[in-house]
């Protein structure tokens, strides 16, 4: 880590940073627009309709995203930073591993989220009493991308 003094030295280095990170880039994490089911039903809309719940379905809300995000945004900054750090602030090589990272951790939530607990009558259907998980493909459509701008 380098060490500065006086202002024309860090603003140089400030200079010099934001020359490496480029241009202005946007992660996007999350279920993806294109991602759909086998019969063409949109997995952003089936994960919307967990989160949220939806009384048409009797379906309760199961908060797996906001919770995710409650629970692990506080660590982000420290983390992109560690990240920029390991890989001397390379945007190209930066942003990919955070949304990596945010990915697995919005998978996690998925795989751990127990409640509230499924009915009866949907474990007797399902054969096993995970909510949010039955064939696992909401769970494989969780991706990231980068996009220039914001």
């Amino acid at each position: 880590m380098s060490s500065f003094s006086g202002g024309d030295a860090l603003q140089k280095r400030l200079q010099e940073l934001a020359k490496s990170l480029g241009d202005a880039k946007t992660l996007r994490v999350g279920f993806l627009e294109g991602a759909t089911y086998p019969d063409g039903e949109s997995v952003a809309m089936v994960a919307a309709a967990n989160e949220f719940g939806d009384p048409g379905m009797n379906r309760p809300p199961r908060p797996f995203f906001r919770r995710m995000i409650e629970e692990k945004s506080p660590q982000w900054g420290d983390d992109i930073g560690k990240i920029a750090v390991a890989v001397k602030y390379d945007a190209s090589t930066l942003f990919p591993l955070m949304g990596e990272r945010i990915k697995e951790q919005l998978q996690g939530s998925i795989r751990e989220f127990t409640d509230p607990a499924l009915a009866p009558s949907t474990v007797s259907k399902k054969g096993f009493d995970k909510p949010l998980i039955e064939t696992s493909h909401m769970l494989n459509s969780v991706d990231y991308d980068v996009k220039d701008g914001v």
